[in-house]
């Protein structure tokens, strides 16, 4: 059996893990992820009550109760890269013992549900939607960088996609994964059926242009007429892929739910979309407890 070495897996002198500071027994097995710290306030506020409270860099943990349901509401920040972090450092408190730095024979599955903001991409998506990402697209290239990368990921509809562009062979190779189907099916009701692409970037990886052009300005169009089977990318975000990635390489369920804040389509954007924020958020503790 493997023993994790200090270097890969870093215990802090309190016996929590390094970036999200948590001790294994102040995660919940469901697990709300949000980029912005104040959200997770928000979250909170909705608790029975509070456990604990914990902070460190951009990363914000509360774990409460919601509906005798017992949840943690954490902050990622910005992009795949932290998303990288934070979901091997909660499935690490989940199913590494800490003591002898070796996986648990018996393996804990998280329920992992990030809230974001997103952009549509069809103009039939209107401001306030909540998109479900039930197909996520990477765009960042994380996923491969890990073994089984393949195994999870559906190789046709990538393939489809690179042709379909006419993908630059400098950019990272795109990734297409599912999200967790039996998370999908509990929302399936009150989301749009989304293909999420997941950007390393706000700006240019998105086709936004302040000075400096995209190298393919005529990429967004392409993503907008791709047809796979019936279905068509559906909006822009930041982290869905190494969630739905990551979680599907572990054994844990996950997916995003994004609130349409921004129509690329027809350029509009809301910048009042906080009321929209809060009924995906209830939305989704409400969902959350039924499990």
């Amino acid at each position: 059996m493997r023993v994790i070495p200090s270097s890969e897996l870093i215990i802090n002198a309190d016996g929590s893990i390094f970036h999200l500071h948590l001790r294994p027994e102040q995660l919940a097995d469901v697990v709300m992820l949000v980029g912005d710290p104040g959200r997770v306030d928000m979250i909170a506020s909705y608790f029975d009550n509070i456990e604990c409270t914990v902070e460190s860099r951009e990363f914000r943990t509360v774990t409460g109760t919601y509906k005798g349901r017992r949840m943690s509401a954490i902050s990622t920040g910005i992009g795949t890269d932290n998303i990288d972090i934070v979901v091997t450092e909660l499935d690490a408190l989940a199913n590494i013992d800490f003591e002898s730095r070796t996986e648990k024979p018996v393996k804990k599955q998280l329920t992992l549900l990030r809230l974001g903001t997103s952009g549509a991409i069809q103009p039939d998506i209107p401001l306030g939607s909540f998109v479900f990402a039930r197909t996520s697209v990477g765009f960042d290239g994380l996923l491969n960088y890990y073994a089984g990368r393949n195994e999870v990921c559906d190789l046709a509809f990538e393939k489809a996609f690179v042709e379909h562009t006419g993908w630059n062979p400098l950019l990272p190779a795109p990734y297409f994964v599912d999200a967790s189907k039996e998370l999908f099916d509990h929302f399936a009701d009150a989301v749009v059926d989304g293909v999420t692409i997941a950007a390393p970037g706000f700006y240019g990886p998105q086709g936004r242009w302040v000075r400096i052009s995209p190298a393919d300005p005529k990429l967004n169009e392409k993503i907008e007429s791709f047809n796979y089977n019936g279905r068509r990318i559906t909006n822009f975000e930041m982290e869905s892929s190494a969630l739905a990635g990551l979680a599907a390489l572990m054994g844990h369920r996950a997916g995003t739910i994004c609130t349409i804040i921004a129509q690329r389509a027809v350029k509009d954007m809301n910048t009042d979309y906080k009321p929209f924020v809060r009924q995906m958020v209830e939305l989704a503790l409400d969902r959350l407890a039924q499990l």
